[in-house]
């Protein structure tokens, strides 16, 4: 159930060191990302101690497939999604490409607030590789990875700046992660919007194969 439940086995297994920890209920520090996490059958205990650890006030984000939340948690907002796995011929290294570091999150955070390709905070780069593409030293685009399963990464915050949008530049990218997920020997996976037809059509383009249909559900503390 992994695959489904990517944030649980991603903070029970090589991002365990990010946890937050209460009970069984895992979450990654508001810094880095959102999210909260919870076995594949929570019971009543694992949904108070996730309302403890998120704390008054505190949102944190859900990402599986579609879970009764109890009274405990009140949802503000659910938002379909769909996940996507990697065909064996995307992966492609691209000499355009450079690695980004903590001295290029400023320009990271400017990049993703022109674009939303979704939550990137100021510590998001520990969760991952993180490659980009600059012209006349601005960045213009880039890509990385973010949950680490025992056998898959995640291939995320996929964005390109409006001015140099329909480039294939994103498709680079994403061809240069997977060749970095590939060569640690793990296989690239992805999620996207249910209603994102753009993304969508792109990476059926690419080969990607639709694996599962999940849910972001976005609950407070009640």
């Amino acid at each position: 159930m992994s695959f489904q439940n990517p944030v649980y086995a991603a903070l029970t297994g090589p991002h365990a060191h990010l946890a937050e920890v209460r009970g069984n209920a895992r979450r990654y520090p508001s810094a880095v990302a959102p999210f909260l996490a919870l076995p594949d059958e929570p019971t009543e205990q694992d949904w108070a101690d996730a309302a403890v650890l998120l704390g008054p006030g505190t949102t944190g984000a859900l990402m599986r497939p579609s879970v009764p939340v109890p009274d405990v948690l009140k949802v503000d907002l659910e938002i379909p999604l769909v996940q996507f796995v990697a065909p064996a011929s995307l992966p492609a290294e691209d000499p355009e490409t450079v690695l980004l570091g903590v001295d290029d999150v400023p320009d990271m955070l400017a990049l993703v607030a022109l674009t939303d390709p979704g939550p990137f905070r100021s510590r998001t780069i520990e969760l991952g590789t993180y490659l980009g593409i600059r012209r006349n030293g601005e960045l213009i685009a880039m890509a990385g990875t973010r949950f680490a399963l025992p056998h898959h990464t995640e291939i995320s915050a996929v964005c390109t700046h409006p001015s140099y949008q329909g480039r294939g530049l994103a498709t680079r990218l994403i061809r240069a992660v997977a060749a970095q997920i590939t060569a640690s020997g793990r296989t690239p996976f992805l999620h996207t919007g249910a209603s994102n037809a753009n993304a969508i059509a792109l990476y059926n383009k690419l080969g990607f194969t639709l694996s599962n249909k999940m849910h972001v559900t976005i609950a407070q503390p009640a």
